[in-house]
């Protein structure tokens, strides 16, 4: 359906661009304001893409017109957490994209990627300090994403570049946040006794096929369109040929050979092990907007309704809300109850979405309206439950409504107004 609709727009939007474009390049309005904001960068999701990718359709729904310092960064949609950290640093800074040198032999691919440099594929923001910090917006797996790109900084982890700290991130604001992972998980074919592997049989399984098959027939026309990022793992036929299509399809090769693709971080388990190495940051502002489309009924968990949720999405409520971990093995961390984890939006844990809390509980605060908090210290999870399933806020603006304007407008208001880092000034008269 978004392909037919991007097709028809991209026809009646062709002439249209190319007027304005030319328009734009008579007026060179002077951009030293804007230029000096912060820029917002939207982080997509699982099967997410960025501006560039699926034509003209938006991932974000266009809420990245709201500001006009907003980017959007296309990252693999199906890779793992670290490898999209280590890309958007790339994005944003600059160069050529470095996976790390033991990162890259433990899991069986090359060690670098693209270049963002002045062309095709240029960089974004290559003043990126802590004097020109950033504030980021990520969307289900890309909140965890930025997470884990925000503790790199601090590691100093991006080899030549020894000066990064915490403080490159201004803020962090969470849709639907995925921080301790999902059950959907173990629903789709992910083995709840280590989150790693899969069942031979599942939908994970098929997915897993497809994904193959697409990259290594290699399409440039198709890859254009949607890529699911892992060309570091060279799965091309032209560089894998025809025995290594075999041995992917045998799982002896590529990402689920190794296990660094999105599922296995997106497991309770997983995220418990991503979470052990992260840090909320002193000096960093963090909001987050959990979803959830359920209810108790009789002290039953069930779907709140059937209009309010997407026709896709509202079997995946039913069996989230349903869902029992097996009994047979270990559960993922002490303490887990079922109950806890009922409440969902049709892919994610309503529990999971508020705010780190998994192995260890970060600092938190819930409020019921965006006002309630401010201003926002720093240092802390604010985090608002909203009645909405997963894909409510991005995709498709017209099916959210007004909840979308206001919930955009809030985050946007909060970055350039309420958000920023206090620093002491030299007042003219107090100058040495």
């Amino acid at each position: 359906t978004a392909v037919a609709a991007d097709l028809s727009q991209a026809l009646s939007e062709c002439v249209f661009k190319s007027n304005v474009s030319l328009e734009v390049k008579k007026q060179d309005p002077s951009k030293s304001t804007v230029d000096d904001l912060p820029p917002i960068v939207l982080v997509h999701g699982i099967f997410g893409f960025g501006k560039g990718k699926f034509g003209s359709f938006s991932y974000f729904g266009g809420a990245e017109k709201k500001d006009e310092r907003v980017l959007v960064p296309d990252l693999g949609s199906l890779t793992s957490i670290y490898d999209r950290a280590r890309e958007l640093f790339y994005y944003l800074k600059g160069g050529r994209v470095d996976y790390g040198e033991q990162h890259s032999k433990t899991c069986g691919h090359s060690r670098f990627g693209r270049i963002y440099e002045q062309g095709k594929l240029k960089w974004h923001y290559p003043q990126w300090d802590e004097d020109h910090p950033i504030h980021f917006v990520g969307h289900s797996a890309g909140a965890q994403v930025v997470r884990v790109l925000q503790q790199m900084l601090a590691d100093k982890a991006f080899e030549g570049y020894e000066n990064t700290s915490e403080n490159w991130v201004l803020s962090i604001t969470a849709l639907s946040g995925a921080f301790n992972g999902t059950t959907r998980t173990y629903l789709d074919g992910m083995l709840p006794e280590d989150g790693q592997n899969m069942k031979p049989l599942c939908l994970l399984q098929l997915c897993r096929l497809g994904v193959i098959i697409y990259d290594w027939l290699d399409i440039p026309l198709l890859k254009a369109y949607y890529n699911f990022g892992f060309d570091h793992f060279n799965l091309s036929w032209r560089k894998a040929g025809l025995w290594g299509l075999v041995d992917c399809l045998l799982g002896n090769a590529g990402p689920w050979a190794t296990g660094d693709w999105i599922l296995p971080d997106l497991t309770i388990q997983g995220s418990i092990k991503l979470n052990s190495n992260l840090q909320t940051f002193p000096n960093t502002f963090y909001f987050s907007y959990a979803t959830k489309r359920t209810r108790k009924i009789l002290g039953v968990t069930v779907p709140s309704g059937i209009l309010g949720i997407h026709p896709m999405l509202f079997m995946r409520v039913l069996q989230m809300s349903l869902y029992r971990y097996p009994t047979d093995v270990p559960p993922p961390y002490k303490g887990y109850r079922d109950e806890d984890w009922q409440d969902n939006d049709g892919a994610l844990n309503t529990i999971s979405m508020t705010h780190p809390r998994l192995p260890i509980e970060h600092p938190s605060c819930s409020i019921v309206n965006d006002s309630d908090c401010q201003p926002l210290q720093p240092g802390i999870w604010y985090y608002k439950i909203v009645e909405a399933d997963h894909i409510f806020f991005i995709l498709n603006r017209e099916r959210a409504g007004v909840q979308f304007d206001l919930m955009y407008d809030n985050i946007f208001e909060r970055c350039r107004k309420h958000i920023f880092r206090k620093t002491s000034q030299t007042l003219p008269n107090e100058a040495p």
